[in-house]
């Protein structure tokens, strides 16, 4: 593992803006538009992944939240769309973003992966995928120069989902740490079906019920690409202390562009 084995991007100039003063801008844009609701030790977000013109409010809603708040360790769990692998993947290296480069927090990362089989240093699910690389400008932008443990999920397994959460709970229980969860919801379909089913993982995580969402997603009830890092997360906040959990914004691709024909949903949310 080296500091030095930097991913580059690959969703700037498609995802989000690669001009890093148009970036730095569009997401100012996105907080600005956001209430600080002054909650308390918030130890997780659930933020969606989609191009900034599509899920960035959502995203920044809560952002927001945590602007300016000091943390020992951030880590961001993301799912891999492209790759599927048996364990956890924490990249070994830093995440350049047009807006500088949030270094891998070796300390954190070697401790998380030294006797945990389910945890490897690896560019697995890292490379090619979009769903962490999008959080980074977020979190440069409201904490700071950051250092980060980059993970991504290639197998959203039950057990391997359980065994994650409480690794990631127990390991930072006397730590201030957030955990950032990268998940959209339902895809592509016509607009009420899909207020239907997202509807549903809005209430559960309002709820902060973490079995009745283990059951409705991998019961295929609900639709969250990234249900696995979602369920990690609330798993891990339990342990953290986390009692509250407050759905902060939920909109479509149809509420933005107007076709709701087939959407996708996306959510933000904060455990504290």
């Amino acid at each position: 593992m080296s500091a030095n084995n930097i991913r580059y991007p690959i969703a700037a100039g498609s995802f989000y803006d690669s001009d890093p003063s148009k970036l730095k801008k569009q997401i100012r844009n996105f907080l600005d538009n956001a209430q600080d609701l002054k909650l308390d030790k918030i130890t997780t977000l659930i933020v969606p992944h989609a191009g900034y013109i599509y899920s960035g409010q959502v995203a920044a809603h809560a952002y927001r939240q945590i602007e300016g708040k000091d943390y020992d360790c951030i880590l961001v769990i993301a799912p891999s769309h492209s790759e599927l692998f048996d364990f956890v993947s924490i990249y070994p290296g830093g995440y350049q973003t047009p807006l500088g480069i949030a270094g891998i927090d070796e300390k954190n990362s070697q401790m998380l992966e030294k006797g945990h089989d389910l945890i490897k240093f690896s560019a697995q699910g890292h490379k090619e995928e979009h769903s962490l690389e999008v959080q980074i400008p977020f979190l440069q932008e409201v904490l700071g120069d950051i250092e980060i443990i980059p993970m991504a999920i290639g197998n959203q397994s039950p057990d391997l989902i359980k065994e994650l959460g409480n690794t990631v709970g127990k390991a930072f229980s006397q730590m201030e740490t957030l955990i950032v969860a990268s998940s959209d919801l339902s895809h592509y379909h016509p607009y009420k079906t899909a207020l239907s089913l997202d509807q549903k993982v809005e209430k559960l995580v309002a709820d902060f019920d973490i079995q009745g969402l283990a059951d409705s997603f991998f019961g295929d009830r609900v639709e969250m690409c990234g249900g696995g890092p979602v369920l990690a997360a609330m798993t891990a906040a339990r342990i953290l202390g986390s009692k509250n959990s407050k759905v902060i914004s939920y909109r479509n691709s149809g509420d933005i562009i107007g076709d709701r024909s087939a959407v996708v949903g996306y959510l933000s949310a904060v455990f504290y």
